[in-house]
């Protein structure tokens, strides 16, 4: 099963809103607030490549997203 790590930096002081907002989106299994050079990262799983992106492109869209740093999952 497809998975990938994403990095996420959003606006200040909207950190909670944003996590609030991914943990919703299905397919994503973890999501945490973070100190350093992201404000946000998360864990995304899908059953297909497809899907996956479309998870990240739907955490993209999300308001006060600033950006991300997607870091697909390879088992070998």
């Amino acid at each position: 099963m497809p998975r990938a790590f994403v990095l996420i930096n959003v606006e200040s002081g909207s950190e909670g809103t944003v996590l609030s907002q991914l943990r919703s989106i299905s397919g994503v299994k973890e999501a945490y607030f973070v100190y350093g050079v992201y404000d946000i990262v998360s864990e995304i799983e899908a059953k297909t490549m497809d899907k996956l992106k479309e998870i990240a492109g739907m955490m993209r869209r999300i308001e006060k997203v600033k950006s991300t740093l997607t870091m697909i999952a390879m088992t070998e």
